[in-house]
């Protein structure tokens, strides 16, 4: 409900800045795939940049800018490090007085982001360039470039899964769950640690929705939104939502988790699988650095795929992260200078691989931490043909949020059938399917 509160009040100030005034973006700016920064190394400018990141933005983030530098001395970058980031920001860019960059927030939608970005340019022709461009645009404008890509998958440490006797590793929720048991049977490890008290990184399992779990680019965006029982078990395979939460919900019933899921601790996990305490964890592929930075043994921590296979094909989903908005409330000349620096950013300092991300230019190889992942039909997920559709369909029957994704957790500790929770969670997909209005196909 908080989130959908926040959106409701953006919705509100947006239409306030509207009429107060709207982006100072000058037309003869370029695009920002045409943008050549080796154009703009006189460039003088003073810009701010909103982060999430608290924990490097005094080190790594300021290594970038001395980085920068080098070559463009006249624009002063600074970070400021936001906590609660999606909820402060929120309420920061509806004055337009925030800063010059951000990480746009979730809770911007997609009809809003002309009032408070700059356009980048083209859908089309940014689509051809980089990965993502749906991720925040509308309709044929893009308003935020990722900060590269995370790929959906599993976090593991392999010198544990070697000892428990796996040899491959699963493609399908049954193998897991097999191997899950392996080494619980042959290993001192806890098999899979749910991070259950922190509650958000079980909304780690939402993301996986779509290419990890239906190798189909269209289902998360458009075919879901529109689809009856969404959670069902398919008649053809175990895949699908039903197979993704399937993976969750049978390990903790068949005590495969930890001893007591609401004493969890996320901070210290990420050490724990790289001492071999923990042997798995289902995490996006933003977390593998993390862990291998807390490592007794960096080289332990590798990375599976999401082990779903749909009539034979096992996908990589180039997921986007977050996404670089310019405030389009500045001037023109910090708005230049801001696409300078996120595009220096993102394709010519080493915040890819210092971040384990996949490069967001598409002629970019990906990272050697998905090495796993070679040979995957690579994917990311389609155009909107009705953009937000999907959004608003979740936030109605709120099936999708780390708290209900708890619940399956909790069923499973109480006993409660897997399918009476997705008996539950299809009944409310309807009830706001029916609510906004769609044509529900099977």
């Amino acid at each position: 409900m908080k989130r959908r509160n926040l959106v409701m009040g953006l919705t509100a100030a947006a239409a306030l800045t509207a009429v107060c005034g709207g982006s100072v973006m000058a037309a003869e700016l370029p695009a920002f795939n045409e943008l050549n920064i080796e154009d703009y190394t006189d460039l003088e400018a003073d810009i701010k940049i909103l982060t999430d990141r608290t924990d490097i933005v005094d080190t790594v983030y300021a290594g970038y800018v001395d980085l920068f530098n080098e070559t463009f001395p006249n624009i002063h970058v600074t970070y400021e490090a936001v906590s609660d980031y999606a909820e402060a920001v929120t309420l920061r860019i509806t004055s337009g007085d925030w800063g010059d960059i951000c990480f746009i927030p979730d809770t911007v939608e997609k009809t809003e982001l002309s009032t408070y970005f700059a356009p980048l340019g083209d859908y089309e022709a940014m689509d051809e360039i980089y990965y993502n461009m749906n991720a925040n645009s509308d309709g044929d404008t893009v308003y935020g470039i990722p900060n590269g890509g995370n790929t959906p998958g599993i976090l593991i440490n392999k010198n544990v899964w070697a000892e428990a006797g796996i040899t491959e590793y699963p493609t399908t929720p049954e193998e897991f769950i097999d191997d899950l048991q392996l080494i619980k049977d042959n290993t001192d490890a806890i098999p899979l640690y749910t991070n259950f008290a922190d509650g958000w990184p079980l909304g780690q399992w939402t993301g996986y929705i779509g290419i990890p779990s239906n190798a189909d680019p269209d289902y998360a965006e458009n075919v879901m939104p529109h689809k009856a029982n969404p959670f069902a078990k398919p008649e053809d395979g175990m895949y699908g939502p039903y197979a993704l939460f399937y993976m969750l919900y049978e390990p903790v019933a068949r005590g495969l988790v930890e001893e007591d899921p609401a004493s969890t601790d996320w901070e210290s996990s990420k050490a724990r699988i790289g001492s071999g305490e923990i042997a798995t964890m289902v995490l996006q592929s933003w977390a593998i650095n993390q862990c291998k930075d807390l490592a007794e043994d960096p080289d332990a921590i590798d990375y599976i795929p999401m082990p779903i296979t749909v009539n034979g094909v096992q996908a990589l989903l180039v997921n986007s992260n977050y996404c670089y908005g310019i405030n389009n409330q500045v001037s023109e000349d910090n708005q230049l200078a801001s696409m300078v620096y996120v595009k220096w950013l993102i394709e010519e300092s080493p915040i890819m691989s210092d971040e384990g991300n996949i490069p967001e230019r598409k002629d970019q190889p990906v990272p050697d931490s998905l090495a796993n992942f070679d040979g995957l039909e690579m994917m990311t997920n389609a155009k909107e043909v009705e953009p937000g559709l999907k959004n608003e369909v979740a936030n109605e029957s709120e099936v999708l949020t780390d708290a209900n994704v708890a619940k399956v957790v909790e069923g499973a500790l109480a006993g409660t059938p897997f399918d009476d929770i997705m008996n539950e969670w299809n009944e409310r997909w309807a009830e706001a399917q029916d609510y906004v209005g769609v044509e529900v196909t099977e």
